[in-house]
């Protein structure tokens, strides 16, 4: 049986673990993902490790989560994708970071809502660009 000491120290790390991947503290996230935290742990947001350090830029710690199995495509509360995250913040190495580990570009989160029209809206043109030269699926 879990005591009540032991579950503050479980959200206790997690927080840490949440916030290693937000801040990109790669050395943190690699030792408790080694430790065994999950590695698609997410927050009261459904926002996982991984859309949290694509979101915030950290292309290091993205490229860990990703490295150690994390879910590409698992969507947050708001049903966006850590792709639609760094499309929408212009993050281009991000985006092709998470589209070479299988995310994919034309995935809509809600219709006719793909990371191409994040990073039109927000006017992310440089990575607009690139997600309009991928090929179309047949």
């Amino acid at each position: 049986m879990i005591t009540a000491e032991e579950e503050t120290r479980f959200a206790e790390l997690q927080e840490q673990a949440l916030d290693a991947a937000r801040l990109g503290d790669t050395q943190l996230l690699n030792t408790m993902l080694d430790a065994g935290m999950p590695v698609n742990l997410a927050d009261a947001k459904e926002n996982t490790l991984l859309m949290l350090a694509a979101y915030h830029g950290r292309e290091e710690a993205t490229r860990l989560l990703l490295q150690k199995g994390a879910n590409h495509s698992q969507r947050n509360g708001m049903n966006q994708t850590p792709l639609a995250g760094a499309a929408f913040k212009g993050y281009l190495d991000i985006v092709k970071l998470l589209i070479n580990a299988g995310a994919d570009p034309h995935e809509e989160m809600e219709p006719g809502k793909t990371a191409l029209i994040f990073a039109e809206m927000f006017g992310q043109m440089e990575v607009a660009n690139y997600l309009r030269s991928l090929p179309k699926p047949a």
